[in-house]
């Protein structure tokens, strides 16, 4: 029998096991009477929330309005893109109604949505687009691929220097928000967007204060008169007490680990992510370095305990075994790993490739971007012992912790040994972040290198989803072989809220959240 979307029972279990914006403590009375859980929304009132997340694009009093320098990931509670990326990663329409490739898919003809007004009342038009994107091909890197973007009618035409049969995805980046048309230097800078609340005043990288659009082009929403983003990064604590003391509604970014805890605390609700982000060991491929033979690095691989590190850190929830690409569960073309972890076949590759007794690799550098993240690799580096493999580890100041761990690119070619966060996207981007001319590859090369790029060129040019997906397939097959990059531990995005908040979705991707659909009670 197929679930009825209109039955309150079908629709909450469908949330329940989706994890799309599933809120995991349900009360007795909301399970035996989910009509009068879900009442209907009501307007009006402020909502007040806090992320963790750190943000190192924060501008100050003169560029903060601006959707490059936003005080945190969530763009669009301002701004809308083209298109967005549901929380079960599939593109969907938002600016954009529609969207055709040419046969080679190098040329994509956009419909706009019609009648969208930007917050100072002046319809939004294929002009606008235009020169957003104009701004964004100089500013983004992930419009650096678009060499030419006009209008053609009421449409906008975007012409791409290769084909990508998943520039749909890229549309829906945070950073590709649409501005009214400006000046390269002027535009973005008052703070004028199309989404569902407009700035009504800004306190640099501290707190956003947001009003609710009327004129935003999703009729009847948002549900809320005051939105109120308070910046936190890496202040847990803070945020927490905060909570407590009523300070907030919500709390974005909380450390999984503190789940069991949250679970037992009254006047709570939380909710997790299918996915999110994972902890990745780029790995250097160095002539001379012992991480240069694959068999070491395969070694490693097998010798981490990633069970024991999600048990450990993450507990039975809040946490996932990644595969040793930039790939999630929340992809659907994710490979879970079939051999996770294998001392004896670890010890048996470190032989073969010289050390007998062992090996003793690189010290192993890391910055707590997130709360746990020394808890993983403290696991970690205990794990791959019995294996004979000693990881020495250090602990690095997160300020200034990226430029630090990439040496000269141009002129070395090296990456440090060391961790990088990877956030969840589409696989024709995440599969794109282990070219080999990219850091957190470690600079791959060989001939297992050679085929995954030929595949990933395939793939763009491939209309197919099936035939794209046998790709993807075959390329984490390679990955799981070579292992560039080691996953240490994902974590499913935790966010706590008051019982009185209502349709808080999660995401595994903190920047497609939208607020669109909050209401408190």
């Amino acid at each position: 029998m197929r679930p009825n979307d209109n039955c309150p029972i079908d629709a909450m279990r469908r949330r329940l096991l989706t994890g799309a914006g599933a809120t995991a403590a349900l009360t007795l009375g909301e399970l035996l009477f989910p009509r009068a859980a879900q009442a209907a929304p009501r307007r009006g009132g402020t909502f007040v929330y806090t992320n963790t997340y750190p943000n190192n694009r924060m501008g100050d009093a003169r560029t903060g309005r601006h959707p490059q320098h936003w005080l945190d990931l969530n763009n669009r509670s301002a701004y809308n893109a083209l298109t967005w990326v549901d929380e079960n990663l599939e593109v969907q329409p938002e600016l954009a109604t529609a969207w055709e490739p040419s046969a080679d898919l190098k040329v994509w003809d956009i419909t706009l949505r019609e009648g969208v007004l930007f917050h100072d009342g002046r319809e939004m038009t294929a002009d606008d687009v235009v020169s957003s994107y104009r701004f964004h091909q100089t500013a983004t890197g992930y419009a650096k691929q678009i060499v030419k973007v006009e209008k053609v009618g009421r449409k906008v035409r975007m012409t791409l220097d290769a084909p990508n049969s998943e520039f749909p995805y890229v549309l829906a980046e945070y950073h590709l928000m649409i501005m009214p048309a400006a000046e390269k230097d002027a535009i973005g800078l008052a703070g004028i967007g199309t989404g569902p609340f407009r700035i009504a005043s800004l306190d640099p990288k501290r707190r956003i204060i947001l009003e609710r659009n009327e004129k935003y082009w999703r009729a009847g929403f948002p549900y809320l008169d005051r939105l109120e983003v308070v910046s936190s990064p890496g202040r847990m604590e803070g945020a927490l007490n905060g909570f407590r003391g009523g300070l907030f509604d919500a709390v974005i970014g909380v450390d999984p680990g503190l789940l069991p805890d949250l679970e037992r605390t009254p006047d709570l609700k939380y909710s997790l992510s299918s996915s999110g982000d994972q902890a990745l060991m780029v790995i250097p491929k160095v002539a001379g370095s012992p991480l240069d033979d694959k068999r070491v690095r395969q070694a490693l691989a097998l010798a981490a305990d990633r069970e024991k590190i999600i048990r450990i850190v993450y507990g039975k929830k809040a946490g996932w075994v990644g595969n040793d690409s930039h790939l999630t569960p929340a992809n659907a073309v994710f490979q879970p790993l079939q051999r996770m972890h294998d001392v004896a076949r670890a010890r048996a590759l470190l032989a073969e490739a010289g050390p007998p007794n062992g090996v003793k690799l690189p010290t192993f550098y890391f910055a707590p971007t997130w709360p746990e993240v020394p808890r993983v690799f403290q696991v970690l580096a205990e794990s791959v012992k019995e294996a004979g493999i000693v990881l020495p580890i250090e602990q690095r100041p997160s300020d200034g912790y990226r430029q630090w761990r990439v040496e000269d690119a141009e002129k070395t070619r090296k990456h440090r040994f060391a961790y990088t966060p990877a956030g969840p996207r589409n696989p024709g981007v995440s599969l794109y972040r282990l070219r080999p001319d990219n850091n957190e590859s470690g600079y791959w090369r060989g001939a297992g290198c050679d085929e995954y790029m030929a595949l990933y060129q395939k793939s763009l040019a491939e209309p197919s989803t099936e035939k794209r997906r046998a790709n993807y397939v075959r390329m984490q097959e390679i990955l799981r072989d070579e292992v560039p990059i080691l996953s240490a531990g994902g974590r499913r995005n935790l966010l706590i809220h008051k019982p009185n908040v209502h349709d808080l979705r999660n995401h595994s991707q903190f920047w497609s959240m939208r607020f669109d659909e909050v209401w408190k009670s």
